[in-house]
């Protein structure tokens, strides 16, 4: 038995389809009933006892509104205490690194090092940018309107979610990837300028952007993690999407084609 926390987020989501397709058994945890789920919240220890309870298996996926392990932790207690056996947690890119005087994903580390320390198997998952994130401007996308553009000229590997959720069910699956970090990237490193441009071709409509600095609506441990990426830590392409999945990564553009319609349709 597999624990999806996050199951109808933008990984989780995905999880959850692989795992009904392959018939792996399977509990979705929510903050609300759902089919093949079970109600539980990180701030109740006992109802994480009731999620985990005679599960092998944990997907572990926080998102607190202000970055910090505590959840991670809580979800660690309780599977450590029921007798799971492995956590694939999904973390972030550059999560460790030191920039500008603080670390980058100190949240994300922190979990990472409790999880290694608890004895459990596991599997660190690290994507950066997901090509999903430009639903997030859909209705300025639809309007005709600029879409803010925080990555300034980096470039990143931008990642296929889909990619993501098979290299974590390949993970849950099996033994091979135990005790692994991957840095699961995509194919080719974009701006989100050359983002913009793919989403345009495939629209066949203009995608305007504007720059912007406004991050003083992010938590300071995101800032540090995006001003990272802003100087080019996240430059990078790693192979272990193939490695895992013996496929080459999905493109950008793919995933663009492949939701047209969701930037097409009248907000």
């Amino acid at each position: 038995m597999i624990l999806v926390t996050g199951a109808t987020g933008t990984i989780g989501s995905h999880v959850v389809r692989l795992l009904t397709e392959r018939g792996v058994p399977f509990r979705a945890m929510s903050r609300r009933e759902r089919p093949a789920g079970v109600r539980a919240d990180f701030d109740d220890p006992a109802s994480l006892a009731r999620a985990v309870a005679c599960v092998d298996t944990v997907f572990l996926v926080t998102v607190p509104p202000v970055p910090t392990a505590d959840h991670d932790i809580a979800l660690l207690t309780a599977a450590r205490a029921a007798g799971v056996r492995k956590i694939v947690k999904l973390s972030a890119i550059g999560t460790g690194e030191r920039f500008d005087g603080a670390t980058v994903g100190a949240w994300h580390l922190a979990a990472e090092e409790a999880i290694e320390e608890s004895g459990l198997a596991w599997t660190m998952l690290r994507p950066p940018s997901f090509a999903s994130n430009l639903l997030w401007h859909r209705a300025l996308i639809q309007a005709g309107e600029p879409i803010p553009n925080l990555a300034g000229d980096s470039r990143q590997a931008v990642v296929d979610p889909r990619d993501v959720a098979a290299v974590a069910v390949a993970a849950m699956t099996g033994d091979a990837h135990d005790g692994q970090r991957y840095d699961l990237t995509g194919p080719e490193l974009l701006t989100f300028a050359d983002q913009a441009a793919v989403l345009e071709r495939v629209l066949e409509r203009p995608v305007k952007i504007t720059d912007t600095h406004a991050l003083d609506r992010f938590p300071a441990g995101m800032v540090t993690g995006i001003g990272w990426a802003r100087a080019g830590g996240a430059a990078y392409v790693a192979d272990h999407v193939p490695r895992v999945l013996g496929r080459p990564a999905g493109t950008f553009e793919q995933w663009a084609r492949d939701h047209r319609e969701a930037f097409a349709a009248v907000p």
